[in-house]
């Protein structure tokens, strides 16, 4: 299983992000790793080999792309997969029929929809909660329960989860505590100083930061999950090829650089939304009108640049999203062009109407993902954008 170089958990988080996991390629020098395009490896005998066997279990742009982003994240041990939902479903496969999950009843549409309509047939049973509260975490776990699962901030609702209490609470209930950190990145926050114990990204998003691949990545540090997770990687076959994971560790290069941008973009526009829409409309949790401002604060260096505004009806919201010329409507966030998206019928399509009008995601809500363009012309998008009847 890929293990990271320990002499890359030393250096600053840039210093990290361009050469964790890399070393020069012996044939040549060269100081990109290369993209392995082979399903196969030349053996040199029976039983002897260069570590490597078949493609899906290893392939050397993947492992330096694994080792990589477990050196952001402060983890040893890293696993990419082919997108983040075949990762979490991989993480899944951790547990068996008759294991209790408990997970933040606002997560990704995706995540509810592989464990509501799929996994649940399995025998996996699933309560959702407001994990905002960790007591609503202790109350929830019970004999049975196997992790809990929170994302945050979270999708599209900006929630933002204790997590150095959400962790007490899980391991006091003897559970794994398995933590999306997709949309704050290991640059702004970092999970496992708070005690998670697995830590999952669609590295589609800000990892990779340029909309060109899809894929996700799972994060442990204890040696027998890591064990586990390799298995359940080799097994189920949910990798990555070797040009994703090429281009996804390209994108971690500029990590350190892109999201200062996204945070600077987001602390400008959201303020900017607030006085025209009204505080109660914008959900960012850089404004000290977010109920968790102060949590925020507290856990993550940065706020991002995901905002989520109230635009009252769909009709209205439609409008909007008609007349944008910067932002771009489309699914996704985290890449350096700013979209904007609508959760109800886009991101969380999938979760049932009486479910979203109880977490608050309405016809009328729209989700910015701020880019790294001049901000100036993201405001000047947004003030056209909003200028409708």
């Amino acid at each position: 299983m890929t293990r990271v170089y320990e002499e890359d958990l030393s250096p600053g988080f840039g210093t990290r992000a361009i050469h964790a996991g890399q070393r020069p390629e012996p044939l040549a020098g060269a100081i990109m790793t290369p993209v392995y395009l082979t399903s196969t490896y030349v053996q040199e005998g029976l039983g002897r080999n260069k570590g490597y066997e078949y493609a899906r279990g290893k392939n050397p742009t993947r492992e330096a792309l694994e080792r990589n982003v477990a050196a952001l994240e402060g983890a040893r041990h890293g696993f990419a997969f082919s997108s983040g939902t075949g990762c979490l479903d991989s993480i899944m496969k951790l547990f068996r029929a008759g294991d209790h999950i408990v997970c933040g009843e606002n997560v990704y549409g995706g995540t509810f929809r592989l464990f509501d309509r799929i996994l649940q047939h399995f025998g996996l049973e699933f309560t959702y909660i407001d994990t905002r509260d960790p007591q609503r975490i202790a109350d929830a776990c019970k004999g049975n329960t196997r992790a809990v699962l929170v994302e945050t901030p979270t999708n599209p609702l900006m929630r933002i989860t204790d997590l150095s209490a959400a962790a007490e609470a899980t391991h006091r209930a003897g559970a794994l505590l398995v933590v999306d950190n997709t949309f704050a990145t290991p640059f702004f926050q970092r999970p496992f100083e708070h005690g998670a114990d697995i830590v999952y990204h669609s590295t589609t998003k800000y990892l990779n930061g340029h909309s060109d691949m899809v894929g996700g990545i799972a994060l442990v540090n204890d040696d027998a999950l890591a064990e586990r997770l390799q298995f359940i990687l080799n097994a189920a076959g949910a990798v990555p090829g070797p040009f994703d994971a090429w281009l996804a560790l390209r994108g971690t290069k500029t990590l350190h650089l892109r999201m200062p941008r996204h945070d600077s973009n987001g602390r400008a526009i959201a303020p900017w939304l607030a006085e025209r829409l009204g505080h109660e409309h914008v959900v960012y949790p850089g404004l000290e009108s977010h109920p968790q401002h102060e949590l925020a604060k507290r856990q993550m260096r940065g706020f991002g640049g995901m905002i989520t505004i109230e635009l009252g009806t769909k009709e209205r919201a439609g409008q909007v999203l008609e007349r944008f010329q910067v932002f771009s409507l489309a699914e996704s966030l985290g890449g350096v062009e700013s979209l904007v998206s609508h959760p109800a019928s886009m991101t969380h399509g999938s979760v049932p109407a009486d479910v979203k009008a109880k977490l608050g995601i309405t016809d009328g809500m729209i989700r910015l993902s701020c880019g790294v363009e001049d901000v100036d012309d993201l405001l000047a998008d947004l003030e056209h954008a909003l200028a409708v009847a």
